[in-house]
């Protein structure tokens, strides 16, 4: 058994708007007061957030502000568990400290039961009637939860998740090793190259435009709420471009392979280059990892991380040689050693692989910066 999640659009009337509003409101409104309320305890006594203690004084909120009851109880109670969760993953050093949610932003609520989907497609929610729903594939399973989310275009979305069976894919003993690029986005030691699309670069002078027209608006007025509207809905369109190709990809790689090797990047570090950082940022190499992960986690296809201090460029997939003054701009280069033709991604891709498998079968330790790299590289990854 195993959660598998279904995201569709629904087409609320006005009615309805009005009512999911003050769902995302209030929502929103208990999420930032008990997030105010625990950053001042922290701040005091390092106390973390606990749900049990919060839930009592959510029920002395609701009688001080009566139109919280308007909307279902559960919703209230799940935003608490988010928060709690937020604060976890920060304590764990996962995630940076809470944030405010704004209103401007994608606003969401969570429903974590009583709803269902009506005979005719609609979906139910508690004290709402049923809501056109365009369901565009079958959702198989028992449902667990639905999150209502609107983006800053304006666009309803319905996330559900159900528990079911999943068939895994069958063992076929395929292996491959990937290296992430910036001129192609994906290679792998097959060898085959996914070329990277560059969404948002082909957007930017459109969206150049929009932005120095949204900045000559005058604030609170009508005109500029239409212009964000227009640049909030090119972001977005961005924003499916590129989770629609990376779906792609991912799902093709985790079916086809048994298992997958990648390096273990270190992203944020790399976006510190002033002069790629706009490129890494377009091409989402994080999220495509998180992809990999989930996917292979329900087709059964495992994920190796390699180590980021091993040279895979450098190094000689046929023999072992490690070319120091290898740069960057150098796309092909010749072993010297025993003049095998490389090109650098494929060469990459083969050595990540190779030292996959070693690490796996012999427990290699992990590398360390430049004065033992090479050292260690020698003795555990020579063929």
């Amino acid at each position: 058994m195993g959660n598998k999640a279904y995201k569709f659009r629904i087409y609320p009337n006005q009615e309805q708007q009005v009512f999911l509003a003050k769902c995302f409101g209030c929502s929103r409104f208990v999420y930032n007061h008990f997030l105010r309320v625990t950053t001042d305890v922290y701040a005091e006594s390092k106390k973390n957030f606990r749900y049990k203690e919060w839930a009592k004084l959510l029920v002395q909120l609701k009688k001080e502000f009566e139109w919280l009851s308007e909307v279902n109880s559960q919703s209230l109670q799940q935003t608490l568990k988010d928060l709690e969760a937020a604060f976890t993953r920060f304590l764990k050093k996962l995630a940076l400290f809470p944030r405010f949610k704004k209103r401007l932003l994608r606003q969401s609520f969570r429903v974590p039961q009583h709803f269902s989907l009506t005979e005719d497609g609609k979906l139910k929610l508690p004290k709402m009637t049923p809501i056109k729903m365009v369901i565009h594939r079958e959702v198989e399973g028992t449902l667990k939860n639905v999150t209502i989310s609107k983006t800053p275009s304006g666009k309803y979305y319905a996330s559900i998740v159900t528990e079911t069976e999943i068939d895994k894919a069958p063992l076929n003993g395929e292996k491959i090793g990937l290296d992430l690029g910036l001129k192609d986005f994906v290679i792998t030691s097959k060898p085959e190259k996914f070329p990277n699309p560059r969404y948002f670069q082909k957007s930017l002078r459109r969206l150049k435009i929009r932005q120095r027209r949204l900045s000559r608006k005058v604030k609170g007025s009508s005109n500029r709420g239409k212009a964000r509207l227009v640049v909030a809905k090119i972001h977005e369109k961005v924003a499916n471009q590129r989770l629609d190709y990376q779906h792609k990809i991912s799902l093709k790689l985790t079916c086809e392979n048994q298992a997958i090797s990648c390096e273990d990047l270190n992203i944020k570090g790399m976006v510190k280059n002033r002069k790629l950082a706009k490129q890494i940022s377009d091409v989402a190499w994080g999220q495509f990892l998180a992809f990999l992960e989930y996917k292979g986690d329900i087709y059964g296809c495992e994920i190796n991380r390699v180590d980021r201090f091993f040279p895979s460029s450098k190094r000689c997939s046929n023999c072992g040689y490690i070319k120091e003054d290898l740069t960057l701009t150098d796309r092909e280069w010749i072993c010297p050693e025993c003049s095998k033709f490389h090109d650098r991604d494929v060469n990459a891709c083969l050595n990540i692989l190779q030292f996959s498998e070693l690490k796996i079968g012999q427990e290699v330790p992990e590398f360390t910066p430049k004065e033992t790299v090479e050292m260690q590289c020698i003795k555990t990854v020579m063929p």
